[in-house]
């Protein structure tokens, strides 16, 4: 059915999977880049809390 079609039928073949697992590799880098933010955030959030609680009175 799609033989001898002028060659897009071709260059479907090959750019359609070509584009998909483009695609899912930009999700998946995108998930993990908003992760590692994530990530980065939370530890910057609990060094700023225990150099607060550090910076407090000297019981001694």
């Amino acid at each position: 059915m799609f033989a001898h079609q002028g060659g897009w039928d071709e260059l479907l073949l090959v750019a359609a999977p070509l584009a998909i697992i483009g695609l899912l590799l930009w999700i998946a880098n995108k998930r993990v880049s908003a992760k590692l933010a994530a990530a980065q955030a939370e530890d910057s959030n609990a060094l700023d809390g225990s150099a607060s609680d550090r910076s407090g009175p000297n019981p001694s």
